[in-house]
């Protein structure tokens, strides 16, 4: 004799309501741009981390966590704000076509709603948890990336240095939180991050160049200017890594941070010149992972061997 079955089975309605509501908050996640997060966060942390530097101030694990819940709040809300104001640009790209609001698959009011919110809860939450210069430091970031860096980018190639003032501020918002106070190892950390989105950014724009002409962008100028300004905007910033990747001062095992430090640097230098020599679709891949792999590990890196001096 069995008992009541306890497994109902979905009516076709139910299950299609089921894929519905799961596609949807898909959709919403993908607006926050989770991939782009994760880069963000780690700087940031690593920002935080560097930035306790007084013992009487020691790491604090849950001021690690809001700060970088704060700063995730503020970035999800850019990157949804981003893609409300270029959806009409988005859909003309194939590798952005399919994202929520240029796709139609969120009303503009919806994601245009869920960005301000997100914006604003992070700043906010900032502000009240961890202190006004992080919160300051944080609005500045939006509000710098969505009205100079997004409008610029169907107006000149510039924008792609105007856009690496806001793109390198995670660390500084951590250091912010951390210490109240920007110090001159804040500054390198910005540095190194804004160096680093050059060839970075360039790479992207070298394999989806098509894409960008198509949409009215301008992230690469056009003709006889391209080559060397993607040449310039790729090697001076690489030679520029390498350079100051060698300035920061660990207090321990210095061997091994500077090897290792060389090592990365000379290694996403190495690929970065095979992109300018080679200026291929291929090359420029290699060059994408490259910079995707060394950004985070140099982090981890000064994390864990560079100064944390106390006062």
């Amino acid at each position: 004799m069995s008992g009541p079955s306890i497994v109902t089975e979905l009516s076709p309605s139910g299950r299609q309501e089921h894929r519905l509501v799961g596609s949807t908050l898909s959709d919403y996640w993908a607006l926050t741009k989770p991939e782009v997060n994760f880069l963000i966060l780690i700087t940031t942390g690593v920002g935080f981390y560097l930035g306790c530097r007084n013992e009487a101030r020691p790491l604090s694990f849950l001021a690690l966590l809001n700060t970088l819940l704060g700063t995730l709040l503020v970035a999800s809300g850019t990157g949804t704000l981003n893609q409300y104001i270029e959806r009409k640009f988005d859909a003309q790209m194939r590798r952005t076509a399919r994202r929520p609001a240029a796709a139609g698959r969120l009303k503009p009011a919806a994601v245009l709603a869920f960005g301000i919110a997100l914006a604003a809860a992070g700043t906010v939450y900032l502000a009240t948890v961890i202190n006004l210069l992080a919160s300051a430091l944080a609005a500045l970031t939006l509000l710098s990336y969505l009205f100079l860096y997004t409008p610029l980018k169907r107006k000149t190639s510039v924008c792609v240095l105007v856009g690496a003032f806001p793109g390198a501020m995670p660390p500084l918002i951590g250091w912010a939180a951390a210490s109240g106070r920007l110090d001159s190892e804040a500054w390198m950390l910005y540095a190194i991050l804004f160096l680093w989105q050059f060839p970075h950014f360039t790479a992207i724009a070298w394999m989806y160049r098509e894409d960008y002409d198509r949409a009215g962008y301008l992230v690469l100028p056009k003709g006889n200017a391209r080559i060397p300004f993607v040449t310039l905007e790729t090697l001076l910033p690489l030679l520029a890594l390498v350079a100051i990747s060698i300035v920061q001062v660990p207090t321990r095992h210095a061997a091994i941070f500077y090897c290792a430090g060389a090592l990365l640097s000379l290694g996403f230098l190495y690929f970065g010149l095979e992109f300018v020599l080679r200026q291929s679709r291929a090359a420029a891949r290699r060059l994408l992972a490259a910079s995707i792999v060394y950004l985070p590990l140099f982090f981890v890196l000064s994390a864990t061997l560079c100064n944390r001096s106390r006062n």
